[in-house]
């Protein structure tokens, strides 16, 4: 028959058994989350990537609007202050 301790080390393997088990049940299932979890943080990273590039668009063209506008306004500035002063060398020169 079965001694004692026998069936005291049957009874720990079978309990470590179904704890082992019970154990990879549950990493399979946190496993699963997880990769459900990395694909919704993909999606949040792509929908990140396409608001950021249709926002950098107008961004780049507001720029340059604003670019041209300070080159035009210094240009403008330019030759007003140069039709300036040719007329007051005009004048001195009369």
């Amino acid at each position: 028959m079965i001694d004692s301790v026998q069936l005291i080390l049957l009874l720990v393997i079978i309990v470590l058994t179904v704890l082992l088990v019970t154990l990879g049940v549950q990493v399979f299932f946190i496993l699963k989350e997880v990769r459900k979890t990395v694909g919704k943080a993909n999606k949040v990273l792509e929908s990140a990537g396409t608001i950021s590039d249709n926002i950098s668009g107008p961004i780049a063209s507001l720029t340059s609007l604003i670019s041209g506008l300070k080159a035009g306004s210094f240009l403008t500035l330019a030759k007003f202050v140069r039709t300036l002063l040719s007329k007051d060398s005009n004048e001195r020169g009369k």
